[in-house]
């Protein structure tokens, strides 16, 4: 009992530590905080995909890049013929996501506008759907080095499994034909699916036994009172 005690306090001592730190802004010794609720093994990176991307598959390698990578500049995500990027970001499981975190520059060529579709039809969404459609929410992109940590409202997003995100402008005013982006990331909860169908099977198999078992009661009563 004593020993369970110790862990709680010494938990709540962590928490306070990591609170100090983050007041300081610390670089170096924030990574722990931070990457609480960092959805990083949970994305589903084979499946993840973007639509006007100048280079292949760049969407998915800022999507991979670790928290210790996040202010590398390489690799970076730009769009190809226009300023709007659309990307695609499968989840292996369900989530409830808290935020997204996104890291551009303090230039024209930062995304401005993010419209965030939950869970789109498999492969329906294009950049006229997503012009037209109406987003999950909408969320607004800072001119910053910085990574940026987009809160969502959470109540919407509680069974996510699939997001859509459209970057629909940048900060040029139509100037800039090429989007920027060189970090994105999500927080949240991750919900283990795989374990619901274990437990439902074994309540599956335990019905037949107690069938029988109440039907031979029943026959078993009813031949006393004959």
């Amino acid at each position: 009992m004593s020993h369970h005690h110790h862990g709680h306090h010494h938990g709540g001592h962590d928490e306070e530590h990591a609170e100090a730190h983050n007041h300081v802004h610390d670089h170096d010794d924030d990574i722990t905080p931070a990457l609480q609720n960092l959805l990083y093994e949970q994305v589903d990176f084979s499946k993840l995909h973007t639509l006007n991307e100048e280079d292949s598959n760049s969407g998915r390698a800022i999507c991979q890049k670790t928290w210790a990578q996040r202010m590398d500049t390489e690799p970076e995500l730009k769009s190809s013929t226009d300023e709007q990027l659309l990307v695609i970001v499968p989840f292996t499981g369900q989530v409830r996501l808290h935020s997204i975190l996104v890291r551009t520059s303090p230039t024209e060529s930062s995304p401005k506008t993010l419209k965030v579709f939950l869970n789109p039809p498999s492969n329906s969404l294009d950049f006229e759907t997503a012009s037209e459609k109406e987003p999950t929410q909408t969320l607004s992109i800072s001119q910053t080095s910085e990574v940026q940590e987009l809160p969502v409202k959470r109540a919407y997003f509680n069974t996510t499994t699939c997001l859509a995100l459209f970057f629909e402008d940048n900060w040029s005013g139509g100037d800039e034909d090429v989007t920027r982006i060189s970090y994105l990331a999500f927080k949240g909860d991750f919900m283990k699916l795989n374990k619901e169908p274990v437990s439902f099977l074994y309540e599956a198999a335990a019905n037949p036994s107690d069938h029988t078992m109440v039907a031979g009661i029943g026959q078993g009563v009813g031949r006393s009172i004959q």
